[in-house]
């Protein structure tokens, strides 16, 4: 039977830079995926500015396409600014997608340094907690480079423990990050094509495989 898959992002592209190649497993296989972007994009670094606005949520639905996703929600919760809100809020917002979607996979940012994705990892292992009735069977997090590996040691705890292999999905993963021209940056940045490729080639050589994406399961049920 094919997975529901929901993907949590607080920004657009934080899916793409750490799992695009495995989002594009998932199309691939027939799963249905979900993607939701819990902020806005843009509203703090370009405030009023409707023009970005615009054009950040055009690449990010271009981006899931490449990959074979065209189911994308964007939300319209504060950039930069989730933490100034109250928890319950957030909490709100995250708990009507998975009742919306029922999905029995889902898939949250890491909580790092940064403090959007914090915010929704918190608020999305609130809203996928082990009750009678629970739809979500795994919960995982990923990893968006530019992002986690800058997170101090006592901040966060990354320790992935299952990867997906890439390797036949690695070029749609650039492809698709190749539309978040508001997000590009030269090398030695970690967001353009050869720091992505050089990233998933590191994590393959971790576990033997050519390509891989990392994961941290923060829980798994298997049910009949």
């Amino acid at each position: 039977m094919n997975a529901r898959v929901l993907v949590f992002a607080a920004h657009p592209d934080d899916e793409i830079l750490g799992m695009g190649g495995t989002l594009a497993r998932h199309a691939d296989r027939g799963d249905a995926v979900r993607i939701c972007c819990v902020t806005d994009g843009s509203s703090t670094q370009y405030a009023g500015n409707l023009e970005i606005l615009r054009q950040k949520q055009q690449e990010a639905r271009k981006a899931a396409e490449t990959l074979g996703v065209s189911d994308y929600v964007h939300l319209d919760l504060p950039d930069m600014r989730l933490d100034t809100l109250p928890h319950v809020d957030v909490n709100r917002v995250v708990e009507r997608q998975i009742a919306e979607f029922q999905p029995d996979t889902v898939y949250s940012v890491q909580a790092d340094v940064n403090l959007d994705h914090r915010t929704v990892f918190e608020s999305v292992a609130v809203a996928t907690r082990p009750v009678p009735g629970q739809t979500v069977r795994r919960l995982l997090t990923y990893a968006p480079t530019s992002s986690t590996e800058w997170t101090p040691a006592p901040v966060t705890w990354w320790q992935p423990n299952w990867f997906v292999d890439i390797s036949a999905t690695l070029d749609r993963k650039l492809e698709a990050f190749r539309h978040y021209r508001s997000e590009w940056r030269d090398w030695p940045h970690p967001r353009n094509d050869r720091a992505l490729r050089v990233h998933a080639e590191h994590w393959g050589t971790v576990v033997g495989r050519h390509a891989a994406e990392p994961f941290m399961v923060i829980r798994s049920v298997e049910t009949d």
